[in-house]
């Protein structure tokens, strides 16, 4: 069944699906524009995103606007969401049943949004999204088309603050990205 912007947020306020309601500030939703060809998703609000109530604010996300601007766009041109929509304590990876019980608003969010291109930022990510079985670093930079929506996993930029040494790799997906984009 399809909801309504109006449905979803009003859903995600009120969620007491799993434990994380107990330790959020804000409910994340995502921010951006609601008709992108291009929607990120990354793993979960940090502290940052947990406190303003909107996803990448932080500099994960300082850096993922700069990754954006790099390929020619600006963050208003894209949708981004996360895979679980309450900040786990102490940024902790989600749990599976956080993260399942979260996904149905994602997937309510990529239906409403409807983009071309889905841009899973890390591993979580593409564990919910490309395919549960990924390994980020084998399978990063790798398209898989499904129902008419094209996925690439990349890095999530916060591992590229750990680790600069993965940032060629990073931008080899955007450059990919953009082609992808130009090409559909």
């Amino acid at each position: 069944m399809r909801v309504s912007w109006k449905e979803l947020y009003e859903s995600s306020m009120n969620c007491q699906d799993c434990q994380l309601c107990k330790f959020r500030n804000n409910v994340v939703v995502g921010s951006g524009n609601m008709n992108a060809d291009i929607m990120f998703v990354g793993e979960g609000p940090g502290h940052d995103e947990d406190i303003q109530g909107l996803p990448f604010v932080g500099p994960a996300g300082q850096l993922l606007t700069k990754m954006i601007n790099a390929i020619e766009l600006d963050r208003k041109d894209v949708y981004i969401a996360n895979i679980v929509k309450c900040r786990p304590p102490q940024n902790r990876v989600p749990l599976e049943e956080e993260a399942l019980a979260c996904i149905p608003k994602l997937r309510a969010q990529v239906a409403l949004v409807s983009p071309k291109i889905i841009v899973c930022l890390g591993a979580t990510a593409a564990k919910y999204v490309y395919d549960k079985d990924v390994r980020i670093t084998k399978d990063r930079g790798n398209w898989k088309n499904k129902k008419g929506v094209w996925i690439i996993p990349t890095y999530h930029p916060s591992a590229l603050l750990r680790d600069p040494s993965k940032k060629y790799d990073a931008w080899e997906d955007f450059k990919s990205i953009k082609a992808k984009l130009n090409e559909i």
